[in-house]
């Protein structure tokens, strides 16, 4: 197939439109013909006078039964249909607001070889920057002004929030289960056990005859395990292990590596060729590349008080703590530079409530500044 670009309307060089919220009509996922409007572009801002304009459409005469969103096998598209729907698809699924059924509907169009491709080229020109070299990536300023390095910095940055997004549509299609922004769920699987995700978390189920495995792709997640000796429960979570003795646990995927925390019982961790156990009122955390540090006693409540939608840190690396509060912001925040990123902080905030103001509170009390590429895009230096 001949690689074809989606057809952007009005002379607009960027991608597709980012929304807000998704209809709930039959019409296709944020069409024009519904009347919706984006409320924000995604991953850059067009300029002024061109804000909030739809950037791209749905083929004339496309209906529900050309596959887009029915559970029926798709028949092969025109190009500019599946070009079309691809996007609109895109769109759904970062916003994580697709049920089962529409789930189940989007296997089916994307079965069809031509929406296959089509949905490829989409996430491909999300990821094309990864192929460039650092050197083009990072233009040279050594005499650089600070606007300058600011616009280096965003520039930069967005270019993460184009690789960020493309692995988050990714860990979508691999996940089981999964949460939007700001939404939580409690999903029973099927030995009885339950598993409580955080905003913007995402989990893999490998369940066999012999084990029970689950794999935490984003976020944070707390585990209640059912009795099985005969089936372990076994949490992957970054570079490490987690096996359930009889327990429930809470397990964090953070900007430096994962955290377990146990609540109840015992778990066994292991990590770096060793393994560990850690018990009720204890957690522990351990690095990429790096063995878990050893169990340190905490309290239960403030470790797991995402669960009644708060942060509370204890001296915390503060680009873990962003990350947490990225969990409940529609976007990404990034400090810019390592050293910031490393500084420690302690605070209760209420991230669920507002993660921007939660955000402005960090920028006052460590003297720092938020420069707001698009309401999408937020950095911190």
């Amino acid at each position: 197939m001949t690689s074809r670009s989606p057809r952007w309307r009005g002379g607009w060089t960027y991608p597709i439109a980012w929304r807000a919220s998704t209809s709930a009509s039959r019409c296709a996922p944020a069409a024009p013909r519904c009347g919706a409007t984006p409320s924000d572009f995604f991953p850059f801002r067009g300029s002024a006078s061109r804000r909030g304009r739809v950037i791209y459409t749905v083929a004339r005469g496309a209906s529900r039964t050309d596959g887009e969103m029915t559970g029926h096998k798709a028949r092969e598209p025109a190009p500019d249909q599946a070009g079309d729907a691809a996007i609109e698809w895109f769109v759904r699924l970062r916003e994580g607001k697709l049920s089962v059924e529409e789930t189940a509907a989007f296997e089916a169009w994307r079965a069809a070889p031509a929406n296959a491709a089509a949905f490829d080229e989409v996430l491909h020109m999300y990821g094309h920057l990864a192929g460039m070299s650092p050197a083009r990536r990072t233009p040279p300023a050594p005499r650089a002004t600070r606007g300058m390095r600011a616009a280096a910095l965003a520039f930069a940055a967005a270019a993460v929030a184009v690789f960020a997004s493309h692995d988050e549509i990714v860990l979508r299609l691999e996940a089981d289960h999964f949460t939007g922004v700001g939404e939580k769920r409690l999903v029973t699987l099927d030995d009885g056990s339950h598993v409580l995700l955080d905003s913007r978390s995402a989990v893999a189920l490998r369940y066999s005859a012999g084990e029970r495995r689950l794999r935490l792709l984003s976020g944070e997640a707390w585990f209640d395990v059912a009795p099985d000796a005969s089936r372990p429960f076994v949490v992957e979570a970054g570079d490490g292990r987690v096996t359930a003795l009889g327990t429930a646990f809470d397990v964090a995927l953070e900007k430096s590596g994962a955290r377990v925390t146990v609540t109840e019982h015992r778990v066994g961790v292991a990590n770096g060729g060793k393994t560990m156990i850690v018990e009720e009122g204890q957690q522990t955390a351990f690095e990429r590349d790096a063995p878990a540090r050893a169990p340190e006693a905490v309290e239960i409540d403030t470790a797991t008080a995402w669960r009644r939608g708060k942060l509370i840190v204890n001296r915390q690396p503060l680009g873990d703590v962003l990350a947490a509060l990225g969990r409940y912001h529609r976007g990404y925040i990034y400090c810019v530079d390592r050293a910031i990123c490393a500084r420690r902080i302690s605070g209760v905030f209420g991230a669920q409530e507002n993660a921007l103001q939660s955000l402005a509170e960090i920028e006052a009390s460590l003297g720092l500044r938020a420069i707001h590429v698009t309401s999408y895009l937020i950095l911190l230096y």
